[in-house]
């Protein structure tokens, strides 16, 4: 529950239903394959690292995702799980501050393509400026010092499983507002 002294932020959880995330299904038996992370209840704006082009699976970074553009917006049946998480306004300020960064610096930042797929193998492959999306998110919570125990080996998925997670909305992303 939000108070004047905290801020909520969101995790998202999608499948799209796309080839790449087809295959990480199979492979992992995974519900989810990609997370975000908003800023807003709406998700005007969620932050990830995936696809840089919706029609190429291949060429990925930092992503600025909304639910009506690209993948999302290209990937129509995209199901989701949304998670609220209550912040300090410093907590908060500070993961803004990180994200901006991101922002301002989105080309010196990578897709952690081999990263992805060694966590399903539980190994741990870190590369500097190289990110894949729950990768992301946890570097933002944990550079943000927001007060929750992440596994060193992060999938999409795994943030179903922390208690201080509330889920808000399970469903269509496109149905969510």
């Amino acid at each position: 529950m939000q108070n004047n002294n905290s801020k909520e932020i969101y995790i998202i959880l999608t499948y799209t239903g796309t080839i790449l995330s087809l295959i990480i299904r199979l492979f992992t038996k995974a519900k989810f394959t990609h997370a975000s992370i908003s800023l807003d209840k709406n998700l005007n704006k969620m932050y990830s690292f995936g696809r840089l082009n919706p029609y190429n699976p291949f060429i990925g970074g930092f992503v600025h995702e909304g639910i009506n553009q690209g993948t999302f917006k290209r990937f129509k049946n995209t199901r989701c799980q949304i998670y609220c998480l209550d912040v300090t306004m410093n907590e908060y300020k500070e993961i803004e501050n990180l994200i901006n960064i991101f922002i301002e610096n989105k080309d010196k930042y990578k897709f952690n393509i081999w990263g992805m797929f060694l966590t399903r193998l539980n190994i741990l492959y870190k590369k500097n400026n190289y990110y894949y999306c729950s990768e992301f998110i946890k570097y933002i919570l944990e550079n943000a010092n927001v007060n929750i125990t992440l596994p060193s080996i992060i999938k999409p998925n795994d943030f179903q499983n922390i208690k201080e997670l509330k889920l808000v909305y399970k469903g269509k992303l496109k149905a969510y507002r």
